[in-house]
């Protein structure tokens, strides 16, 4: 049975979770700590044993289809945020009642630009968690789509977790997905609709809750130890049971629980870039999701068969503003975006990436060649050779040639000295730090994007008649 089209909203529909009585007799809400386009995020105790929780309430069915479906198939994975429960009807939005994390890992970039940097032990703890948690959602066949700095909570104790799984995707069969090389999702893949369909909006849904506090600490004291303690992260995930299918479907914008899109967020979500809504759950997908400094070039040029390889440069990306404490390619425009990767990476290529002249937009959008590309080398000065060809094994134009998140736990970058610290010796932020609004910060310079198709950054461009269409080519 194909699933349920999305219930129109009654005329007089209240958006506000205060006046749900079915929520507001198990929880306290607070305050509101976070708002999108697509979702409002609250702080809220639970009455019960004043637990903090956050409550995410998603205006768009599809987005909270996808989050309930993604956190629901990575239940009890330790760098992946708690999904308690959640309240769906069927005139009402879906609220998420998800742990409390009260920073992330944007806030601790930040507080190590205001102090010098970040120690490498500290580093590498960092790095260990978020492949941790990417591994797990590869494994289960998840896409997340949209990994950043902002969307990786961290807990007061130092824990870091995956969150914001409003654009994911569930790929194929858990266990039958695999990286470099093997099947790519696309929009011939049939979905199974019994495993997409929602709960017949059913009110309330319990899941068995487990405390923020009472994550395993990934600690260190011997490169033998840390050795140990991949292998039995990579069991104990080998064991996870996923009992869903596939998902497809056109997403929409992304909405986190993450204190990062607070109202004193100084990028305010400006430079996050909305991804395209679908006629319906099964539709193809689309290129148009993650946030654009974050979003692999496959991407950028319209592709619409990818898979889990588009995360993987997104942490690229992440693993070297932890390196810089600046953001690799702070894109203005998908165009600007591009052109910085160009201007490191040096020009797209078939001689580099075999196929890629088959992505949708290859031959309407060119550049002029880059004739000495400034390598990533020079975007991490004073990092050494192995912290740099960490970054390359993820930042490259062929997808095939990313390193997973597995192979990554193993290299030896993360298994010589200095070893990762333990989880409890991380340097946390008591909360989410705002940027200074009056500061001469050079992040400020991307607060507003602009139109993804903002010519005027490049100067003149030249347009050609092809016979296809047209060209656009950027000097």
């Amino acid at each position: 049975m194909d699933p349920p089209s999305p219930p129109p909203p009654p005329p007089q529909k209240s958006w506000s979770i205060h006046t749900r009585r079915e929520i507001t007799s198990k929880y306290t809400i607070q305050c509101r700590v976070g708002s999108g386009a697509y979702s409002d995020v609250y702080k809220a105790l639970r009455r019960s044993d004043s637990l903090p929780v956050a409550l995410k309430e998603i205006h768009d069915y599809q987005s909270a289809h996808r989050e309930i479906e993604a956190l629901q198939s990575l239940s009890g994975s330790p760098n992946v945020v708690a999904l308690h429960e959640y309240f769906w009807s069927e005139d009402e939005d879906a609220v998420l009642v998800l742990e409390f994390l009260p920073t992330d890992l944007a806030s601790v970039i930040r507080e190590g630009k205001k102090k010098g940097g970040i120690a490498v032990g500290e580093i590498k703890r960092w790095m260990v968690q978020i492949l941790c948690g990417v591994d797990a959602c590869h494994r289960s066949s998840i896409v997340h789509r949209d990994l950043k700095p902002a969307n990786l909570l961290v807990s007061a104790d130092g824990v870091l977790k995956l969150a914001d799984f409003g654009q994911a995707r569930i790929l194929l069969d858990p266990g039958s997905v695999t990286l470099n090389g093997n099947p790519l999702l696309n929009e011939q893949i049939t979905p199974n609709p019994s495993s997409v369909e929602p709960p017949e909006f059913i009110l309330e849904t319990e899941i068995p809750i487990k405390d923020g506090s009472a994550n395993e600490e990934l600690g260190s004291s011997s490169k033998d130890d840390f050795i140990g303690e991949l292998d039995e992260f990579k069991s104990k995930e080998a064991m996870i049971e996923i009992d869903k299918e596939t998902q497809d479907g056109d997403t929409s914008c992304l909405a986190t629980c993450t204190t990062s899109e607070a109202e004193d967020d100084p990028f305010g979500g400006s430079f996050s870039y909305e991804a395209e809504g679908g006629d319906d759950g099964n539709g193809p997908l689309t290129s148009c999701v993650g946030t654009r400094w974050y979003r692999s070039p496959e991407l950028l040029y319209g592709s619409t068969k990818y898979g889990p390889e588009i995360d993987l440069w997104s942490l690229g990306c992440i693993f070297a503003e932890l390196f810089s404490l600046e953001p690799i390619f702070p894109g203005s425009s998908d165009l600007d975006q591009l052109g910085r990767i160009f201007s490191v990476l040096g020009n797209l290529s078939e001689e580099i990436w075999p196929g890629c002249s088959e992505l949708p937009d290859y031959r309407i959008i060119s550049f002029g060649k880059v004739e000495n590309p400034i390598g990533l080398e020079s975007c991490l000065p004073n990092r050494s050779p192995d912290e740099i060809n960490l970054v390359k094994k993820l930042l490259c134009f062929n997808p095939a040639s990313r390193a997973t998140a597995m192979e990554l736990l193993h290299d030896k970058y993360l298994t010589e000295e200095p070893l990762p610290v333990p989880v409890s010796e991380l340097r946390v932020p008591s909360s989410h730090t705002a940027q200074d609004q009056d500061s001469d910060d050079e992040w400020g310079d991307y607060r507003d994007m602009g139109s993804d198709s903002d010519f005027d950054d490049f100067g003149p461009v030249n347009v050609t008649a092809t016979e296809t269409g047209f060209s656009i080519r950027f000097p």
